[in-house]
């Protein structure tokens, strides 16, 4: 069962992917591969000027699925993730994500990855892995590319939860509306004013040129932190003690190793 839904809009040169999987909207292996493999498809698309990502109902994603962090399964878990990011990468397709309620951990590490972000005021912002013992991979190649160390750090390292309009006065968000559907109206309006006039050809050429820093260390940095979280964070007490707490649901004991 297919966890995204897919539409073409704008007589088809933009693809609307949603993500549903009926409650949270939790990026599981599942879901990933639905995206990569819609991402990979879009290869054979030349027409495309445009990729949005949303979540259905009140939130984008509550996160990647915890229960895919544990020892066993870590490895394959970063694998599909960073595969997802790497085909967003190959694509240099213009990408806009679309942020209502919670976007954390791996669900902002998606739309960290676009090139425009427009959210609406009940958007809660945050890499909140610190407070289960791990780190946020992709998020920590990107926060700094996009808004400086200091600010990327703090996020990065206490785990703090933001509103919309500070991500927007970091610098992580275009813009900021009221509800979702002044959200949807006013992204629409955007993509007829700023897109939809252009070559798709170029419009890829300028994200390839544009993005060149930023998928440089993407492609970098990526595989060298999955290492580290493999094959030495998930060797330590403190992260196997912070997702299996959380999954039972209980209060992690750490041991500082």
């Amino acid at each position: 069962m297919q966890k995204i839904k897919v539409e073409y809009l704008f007589e088809e040169t933009v693809a609307r992917v949603i993500l549903d999987d009926g409650k949270a909207n939790i990026l599981d292996a599942v879901m990933m591969g639905d995206i990569t493999n819609l991402l990979v498809s879009l290869k054979d698309r030349p027409d495309i000027k445009l990729i949005t990502f949303e979540g259905a109902g009140n939130n984008f994603s509550y996160g990647a699925s915890v229960a895919e962090h544990t020892k066993d399964k870590a490895a394959a878990m970063l694998d599909g993730f960073h595969k997802m990011f790497f085909a967003l990468i190959d694509l240099h397709t213009p990408t806009l994500a679309k942020l209502s309620g919670q976007c954390l951990g791996g669900g902002f590490e998606l739309p960290l990855a676009c090139n425009f972000i427009f959210a609406d005021k009940s958007a809660k912002i945050g890499q909140p892995e610190i407070i289960l013992g791990v780190f946020a991979p992709p998020a920590s190649v990107m926060l700094p590319l996009k808004i400086g160390n200091a600010k990327a750090e703090e996020l990065l390292i206490t785990g703090r939860v933001i509103s919309a309009d500070e991500a927007k006065s970091l610098g992580l968000v275009n813009e900021v509306y009221d509800d979702k559907t002044a959200l949807e109206a006013a992204t629409d309006e955007w993509i007829r004013k700023n897109i939809l006039g252009k070559s798709a050809s170029a419009l890829r050429f300028a994200t390839r040129a544009a993005r060149a820093s930023f998928d440089f260390f993407m492609l970098k940095h990526l595989p060298e932190f999955a290492g580290m979280y493999v094959n030495e964070m998930m060797e330590t007490h403190d992260a196997n003690e912070g997702i299996n707490a959380f999954i039972e649901k209980r209060k992690p004991v750490w041991k500082n190793c």
